[in-house]
């Protein structure tokens, strides 16, 4: 799961707690079977050291009992009386029947599936680059699409989903995405401020400015028998020149043409 300010993400510790922010106590790692982390820690169907010759050498077999790593069908032989399961495998990745492991550990919240006419859940995450479109329902720790009856994809998920350290960080994460948007509105509504003081000023400083320019041209009009004509923007100013000497020595009865 995404967690705010790059948080490390938690992941299953196969000796015991959840890695990525410090171990958990001894009463944490009660709550699971010995055996479980080490098998989800596990690497399945490879081939066998010790049968490597024999027909069925795919090691797929775990035993409760030894937890000492993935077992082929004639390893199987030196734990009759042991308890082992088999695990099993769908688009790369493990896969353990609802059958054989609900008898020895409670799968609640996690989502079965389907698959060969068995119904199975997997062991380990199997994060999604993106959630389709109109899911309600993630996983609480992968954000894997998920049915609405279920919190997790896998086992794996589970562990480390239901553990206090992964419940504090996700309450401390939900707490900064509430936070997150207030911070956000009030710096727009400050920049919103800073732009609506420098229009003011600006439109201000404009107004003198223009104000003294007129004054300006009147005075210099009036001093240089000069009329000034002003056409908009006020920026732009024409002046036109009347001659007054020619105008007064022209006789009083001369006609017009």
């Amino acid at each position: 799961m995404a967690i705010d300010d790059e948080s490390p993400p938690l992941r299953v510790n196969t000796r015991g707690g959840a890695m990525g922010g410090g171990e958990c106590g001894g009463a944490e790692n009660q709550r699971w079977p010995p055996w479980l982390k080490p098998l989800l820690g596990t690497s399945f169907f490879g081939q066998c050291k010790l049968h490597a010759d024999a027909h069925k050498s795919e090691c797929n077999m775990y035993c409760l009992d030894c937890m000492n790593g993935a077992l082929c069908s004639q390893c199987l032989a030196y734990h009759r009386e042991h308890h082992a399961i088999q695990i099993r495998r769908s688009s790369y990745h493990d896969v353990i029947r609802v059958s054989e492991i609900q008898k020895v550990l409670d799968i609640t919240g996690v989502q079965t599936y389907i698959i060969n006419s068995a119904r199975v859940v997997f062991l380990n995450e199997r994060p999604q680059p993106r959630p389709g479109k109109g899911v309600t329902n993630t996983c609480e720790v992968c954000e894997r699409s998920l049915l609405d009856t279920f919190r997790f994809c896998s086992l794996g998920c589970k562990i480390v989903g239901t553990s206090g350290e992964f419940r504090i960080r996700k309450k401390h994460a939900a707490i900064r995405r509430k936070k997150r948007p207030q911070h956000k509105v009030g710096a727009a509504a400050a920049a919103a401020s800073d732009s609506e003081g420098d229009s003011s000023t600006s439109t201000s400083g404009g107004s003198d400015k223009s104000s003294q320019q007129r004054q300006a041209n009147a005075t210099l009009a009036k001093n240089h028998g000069h009329i000034t004509v002003a056409y908009a923007p006020l920026h732009t100013i024409h002046s036109c020149r009347i001659d007054r000497s020619a105008y007064h020595s022209q006789p009083k009865g001369a006609s017009k043409q």
